[in-house]
């Protein structure tokens, strides 16, 4: 985890010096095809909804999460992405109609592919609305001390849509977005949350 955060850290301080290195909109291009880099971060509501002993139930617990994108300008207002995100814990207990307490724990990273279409001619502010689709690794783990030890981890399909709002700076852009993620593990897992992210033009 820590190299993971130097590498972060070392990414965020060099972006703005690329990014600003050409007194044109790009320093190059890729296809014709302008490429940016996307740091985000923020705060989230997961709903895990877990079956045990023929009882379904929601884990529920806030989360943090930080996402890394890396992706391409295809015209003036449609750009796609592969972003790379990872969530913090998420810890819920329930008796599942029996006599103990049930703990569950669940992790999550995804790997989505993501397109988004900005509305409106604004020049600085810009609404968007996107959607997305890839993978989750999932990590769900379930233990107590009258119930037996159980843990999975398993990689399932995983759906994302957003809304948000765009701060153009020309060489950087400032996105605050709404987002909902589906995942297609256990009875499905709901994630609602918010970030703030900025993204750097090349």
């Amino acid at each position: 985890m820590k190299k993971i955060v130097i590498s972060g850290l070392a990414a965020l301080m060099a972006c703005p010096a690329f990014a600003g290195m050409n007194p044109n909109n790009s320093s190059w291009q890729l296809w014709g095809l302008d490429p940016y880099i996307g740091l985000r971060g923020g705060l989230g509501y997961t709903n895990l909804n877990y079956r045990f002993a023929g009882d379904k139930q929601g884990i529920s617990d806030m989360e943090w999460h930080g996402r890394a994108a890396l992706g391409l300008e295809v015209c003036d207002t449609v750009r796609s992405e592969v972003e790379w995100s990872i969530y913090s814990k998420v810890k819920d207990h329930d008796s599942f109609d029996t006599p103990a307490q049930v703990d569950v724990h669940a992790k999550m990273q995804t790997l989505l592919f993501n397109t988004y279409m900005e509305l409106g001619q604004y020049r600085v502010v810009r609404p968007f609305a996107g959607i997305g689709a890839g993978v989750a690794f999932m990590d769900v783990k379930r233990f107590g001390d009258l119930v037996p030890e159980h843990s999975k981890s398993d990689t399932k399909f995983s759906a994302m849509g957003t809304l948000g709002v765009s701060f153009d700076m020309k060489y950087f852009a400032v996105d605050l977005a709404a987002r909902y993620n589906y995942v297609d593990v256990d009875s499905g897992l709901h994630n609602f949350g918010g970030d703030l992210g900025i993204r750097f033009m090349f």
